[in-house]
This record gives C-alpha cells, structure tokens and sequence, in this order.
C-alpha cells in the first residue's frame, strides 16, 4: 500500500502563507486521485482540495468554497508528491490536514472511504 508523508506545516499569523507537501514512498502513478483533507478541533474531517490526473500533463483540480482563491493544489510527478499552497490563511484554516490517494480516477470525492491510502496528518496552526 502506498505510504503517505505530510510536511511543511506550522504556526502563522493570519493572512500569511504555508506550503504542504503529500509525499508518497514510492511511485504513486496507479494513485490518480490525492486530495486534502482538514480536521479542526471538535469537527469532522473535511475534503479541501483535489488533483486527478487527466491526459497527458493535465490535471483536474477542485477546491472547498472556503478556500478558493487562497489555496493552490499542484502536483509533481517526477517527485510522486502533491502540493497544497495555502494564501492568505485565516484562524479557521486552523486543523490538521491530511493527504489521501485513491486508485479511482473517476473523479475527485469527499468521502474518506474513496481513498486507499492516507498519511498521518499535519498540524497547522493560524493566529489571528
């Protein structure tokens, strides 16, 4: 099963930025689908982002209301990991965010039974 590694997040105060990275342990080409999950305190985990891959260099992508506009998902493959720029970051934003794969690459899904394999999570923490 893949293995999955979060890193890059941390403490900011509102309106800076952060970059997340999903890392995968070895080549994630048969996991089309990675998508960001967050989990604040006392919430449910939510899907934030997604990256499917499309033909050739093309890549679909899908974002929360929340978060459009202030965060930016990308992929490199060469590297078999998934970025997930954050801008402009606000106390809510707060959580511990999370990457899932999925062998599925009918399209990007919120529900955490559609992905295979997930990481351990990544706290970030904003102040205002």
């Amino acid at each position: 099963q893949l293995q999955l590694v979060e890193s890059g997040g941390g403490l900011v105060q509102s309106g800076g930025s952060l970059r997340l990275s999903c890392a995968a342990s070895t080549d994630s080409s048969d996991y089309p689908t990675v998508a960001w999950f967050r989990q604040a305190p006392g919430k449910e985990r939510q899907g934030v982002s997604c990256i499917r891959k499309g033909t050739g260099a093309l890549n679909y992508v899908n974002y929360a209301d929340g978060v459009k506009g202030r965060f930016t998902i990308s992929r490199d493959s060469t590297k078999n990991t998934v970025y997930l720029q954050m801008a402009n970051l606000k106390p809510d934003d707060t959580a511990v965010y999370y990457c899932a794969a999925s062998r599925s690459n009918y399209g990007c899904s919120t529900l955490e039974k559609s992905y295979d394999s997930w990481g351990q999570g990544t706290q970030v923490t904003v102040s205002a």
